[in-house]
């Protein structure tokens, strides 16, 4: 360049995006919550990344996930996105191991959408590096992990939104639902029945020849060591959720996946959010994977079985939610409008929308850590119930069975040596 084209240089204006400054409606970089997305699978794919990249206020850093074609492909989809809108910042980085997401300081919060076995571990240590965090229901697997996550989020005051999206009225009108027996529509309300699946088996799958590029070792984690199969891990890009659901060293079962959201509602409906049954009676028939019942301290009995979603009966008229479904016996208690006596419970800006805002509040955020574990405890609880076919009181205070020894080593599971459950 010669003197004049310097000068000439020199003397033009400088444009940067608005994107970069924060201008017309943008955030500007510095104001933005980083976002490192831990497990990269349909859940991720589908549902976390789109509706976080379409957050100007959020950038995602990182992506994790122990198989590279997932993860190569997270990490090519969010650098696209940004690329697309001109950001200043593209690059999107991939991990194999979480801890690498959790050790650099540039991160803010993790969303992790990993299985069931693999939730407690990292909420556990992104709350002891100081993120906040956004982990897929059923939160834990097991009711220490549940105790035990709790004291993380509260001693290092951290931001944890549980995904139990229905509180957010997604896929249905659960909010308004929940609303109407609070307000009293039904009455004194005396039953509720949870349909959805039976309990987790143990494994007994067929030896495959390992999935290449995948971190076998690290996917089975605290779980016990067993040969590969697909089943459980699904070979390159897939687009169905896997059956690791289905066995007790991954998951509570398919009673704990759609278990986690109805229950959730009942918990939100009865308005029993800080608590839990304190009595857990198994079914007569010792075959029996339905049948289960729950009972509150105030009387109030919660069975699993019976018709889809949440079905309650009170002392006026019976309610039926699920997702598409909102309906009441008779009609007009469902029907008609709430009035402003009535109760009225938070309206979500959308699951995610809600969790970014609360960690730039503080707040608490509407499925709290609290509220997810708690939730997923009557999976637990009933689970326990059913593959020990014994009768157990719970204290709901302490997180333990009441004078029953044998049952609280039950709390926990075992786990492989250098996967244990970390200390807060």
């Amino acid at each position: 360049m010669n003197r004049r084209q310097f000068l000439g240089a020199a003397a033009a204006p400088l444009f940067l995006p608005s994107s970069v400054l924060g201008r017309a409606g943008f955030t500007a970089p510095a104001d933005r919550i980083t976002v490192g997305v831990i497990g990269c699978g349909k859940m991720a794919n589908d549902f976390h990344l789109p509706t976080l990249l379409d957050f100007d206020d959020v950038q995602i850093l990182a992506v994790c996930d122990v198989d590279t074609t997932r993860r190569e492909r997270a990490k090519k989809r969010v650098e696209t996105h940004y690329e697309g809108e001109g950001r200043a910042t593209k690059t999107c980085a991939a991990y194999n191991d979480f801890r690498e997401v959790l050790a650099r300081k540039d991160i803010d919060a993790v969303v992790i959408v990993t299985p069931e076995h693999w939730h407690a571990i990292p909420i556990i240590e992104a709350c002891k590096a100081g993120k906040d965090v956004y982990c897929e229901k059923p939160l834990t697997l097991t009711l220490a992990e549940s105790k035990r996550c709790i004291e993380a989020v509260r001693k290092y005051k951290r931001v944890l939104q549980t995904g139990s999206q229905q509180r957010s009225n997604v896929f249905g009108r659960f909010r308004e639902g929940c609303e109407f027996v609070r307000s009293g529509r039904l009455g004194k309300i005396k039953s509720v029945t949870v349909g959805v699946a039976a309990p987790s088996v143990w494994c007994d799958l067929k030896e495959e020849m390992p999935e290449p590029g995948l971190d076998w070792d690290l996917w089975l984690g605290p779980a016990p060591m067993r040969p590969y199969s697909s089943v459980l891990s699904p070979r390159g890009q897939h687009n169905h959720f896997p059956a690791w659901r289905n066995y007790r060293e991954y998951s509570g079962g398919g009673h704990a996946d759609m278990g986690a959201h109805h229950y959730d509602i009942a918990q939100w409906a009865l308005g029993k959010d800080d608590t839990d049954p304190v009595e857990i009676v198994p079914p007569d028939d010792p075959m029996a994977t339905f049948g289960a019942k729950l009972i509150y301290a105030d009387g109030i009995e919660v069975t699993h079985g019976g018709p889809s979603g949440c079905f309650f009966t009170g002392t006026n008229g019976t309610l039926h939610l699920d997702r598409g479904v909102l309906k009441s016996d008779p009609p007009e208690l469902a029907k008609t409008p709430l009035s402003e006596k009535e109760t009225h419970l938070f309206v979500s800006p959308g699951h995610h929308r809600n969790w970014i805002d609360c960690i730039k509040s503080r707040q608490k955020p509407l499925c709290d850590v609290e509220i997810g574990c708690r939730s997923v405890a009557l999976v637990q609880l009933a689970n326990l119930a059913y593959w020990h076919r014994r009768r157990l009181k719970w204290d709901p205070v302490k997180w333990e069975f009441i004078g029953d020894k044998e049952a609280n080593k039950w709390l926990d599971r075992e786990r492989r040596s250098k996967w244990s459950l970390p200390k807060v």
